[in-house]
């Protein structure tokens, strides 16, 4: 008997393109014989359709497992993984708790620096108040500039200067209220993939050549002109380094089933940096978290199996916790 899969997609985040083209891939790879797909589709404005999930358990007939193909907020922040939980719907990825804090890039460095991990130097400067204070004059110049929950490079700038700083705090300010300065790094961009729950397996890493100054959203989705190494060119212990840290940041948030660790590899000092964790990676046909699985030996739809395999895993080993007296 088939499985039938919920996929939801689109969203109200500014990154509602890149989820309609993830799940399109995602639909496309899924195996007819083994899977009815259902779609669920949420507009910009936060309407569903052709209707919404009920978050109440029984309630949502039909549906096997979810499937969220939902990037950045309203989606990727815990918030439509409370929904599935209050339905008692099996889902694929993170967690309430593995998605909102692994969303926050200021939440998910601060766990990471508490579990011993490298991030990057950073400050939290508020919508509220977008002057420049003593703790971004510590970091010194250039910086990024972004919003602390969103993905996709959404918002993000360099500054290299004061009044750029500026402008990128008003341009960050429009989509999160809360931001994030750190200090600009020198050096090579790097990916990870991670899959499991209690046992998580990376990838071999990726390596990312931005067309233009840094990685940003046309890059990732627009001009198709960006070029990846899979897997990257590095020392053996630098490979298993990334890896062994990309496991252990997603231990770190508690994430389960996938998530995709983005790194630093710094020019100047040799040493590695954890940027952020994205808990729904793109699927979309530039997307590396796909490609690095595939390039070991798990191809896309092999993947997609694999990942409702450990949505069904994590519910099933839920079902003897006790929630009342």
């Amino acid at each position: 008997m088939k499985l039938r899969v919920a996929v939801i997609y689109g969203g109200r985040s500014g990154e509602h393109e890149v989820s309609v083209r993830s799940a399109e891939a995602i639909m496309s790879a899924m195996d007819a014989a083994r899977y009815d797909v259902l779609k669920f589709f949420i507009r910009p404005d936060g309407r569903w359709e052709p209707r919404p999930l009920v978050a109440e358990p029984g309630a949502n007939p039909g549906i096997d497992v979810v499937f969220p193909v939902l990037h950045g907020t309203f989606g990727e922040d815990g918030t439509v993984q409370g929904l599935l939980e209050l339905a008692e719907l099996p889902y694929v990825g993170a967690g309430v708790l593995g998605s909102s804090l692994a969303m926050d890039k200021d939440l998910t460095k601060r766990v990471c620096r508490e579990r011993g991990l490298p991030v990057v130097e950073h400050a939290v400067v508020m919508r509220a108040s977008l002057d420049v204070d003593d703790q971004v004059e510590r970091i010194g110049l250039p910086v990024f500039v972004k919003p602390a929950n969103l993905g996709s490079s959404v918002g993000i700038s360099k500054a290299r200067t004061r009044d750029e700083l500026g402008a990128a705090l008003k341009l960050a300010a429009q989509f999160d209220r809360k931001i994030i300065v750190e200090r600009a790094i020198t050096g090579r961009e790097l990916e990870c993939a991670v899959l499991g729950n209690h046992d998580p397996v990376a990838s071999l890493p990726c390596e990312v050549f931005p067309s233009r100054e840094f990685y940003d959203y046309e890059d990732k989705y627009l001009l198709d002109a960006a070029r990846f190494k899979v897997p990257a060119e590095l020392k053996p212990g630098e490979t298993e380094e990334v890896r062994r840290l990309a496991c252990a940041c997603y231990r770190a948030v508690e994430c389960e089933g996938m998530a995709r660790v983005d790194f630093f590899l710094e020019e100047a000092s040799g040493r590695l940096y954890i940027n952020e964790i994205n808990t729904i990676p793109g699927f979309t046909s530039i997307s590396m978290f796909p490609r690095m699985w595939d390039a070991a030996g798990l191809p896309f739809p092999r993947l997609i199996d694999r990942l409702i395999e450990l949505a069904l895993q994590r519910h099933q080993d839920r079902k003897p916790t006790r929630f009342s007296r």
